[in-house]
């Protein structure tokens, strides 16, 4: 599974052209999941995303996890993120997991990131088509891949 991790101001989804669901402070999270993927791989990217220190303390350094800083979570399944750009100049997804695999994975991530934070993960509607809104606050962009558990 891969993360894209950035800390918002704010953040929105909507479909259709109607706000779906929004948050303020906190973290947008962009969720691909590929073949092979766990329970396993979930659960950690959860614990790693909600322990990560990426907001300011009160000295301004970056110390603070979003569980800390009172923040919230908007966690959106993006399957381009597991795009290989290896041949050519159209990206092929054939790593990106299918529904069977990746509804289940998307939903335990949020699922322990609920559990975790204590209050409500917002999410986007799986396979829709989302348009997306943030102010990233920083910015703040970290990449986390559970294939390269460093």
């Amino acid at each position: 599974m891969r993360l894209v991790i950035q800390r918002v101001k704010e953040a929105s989804v909507s479909i259709g052209g109607s706000l779906h669901s929004a948050i303020g402070p906190g973290l947008m999270v962009l969720v691909g999941v590929a073949d092979g993927d766990s329970a396993d791989d979930a659960r950690w990217l959860a614990a790693k995303c909600t322990a990560m220190r990426i907001f300011a303390d009160c000295e301004g350094v970056m110390n603070l996890s979003v569980i800390d800083a009172g923040g919230d979570i908007l966690a959106v399944s993006q399957f381009t993120l597991c795009a290989s750009t290896r041949k050519g100049n159209r990206p092929s997804y054939i790593h990106a997991a299918g529904h069977d695999l990746a509804i289940p994975l998307y939903e335990l991530f949020c699922s322990e990131c609920q559990s975790l934070l204590g209050r409500e993960v917002r999410k986007g509607v799986f396979g829709a088509d989302m348009q997306v809104a943030l102010v990233n606050d920083g910015p703040v962009t970290i990449v986390i891949d559970s294939k390269l558990r460093e």
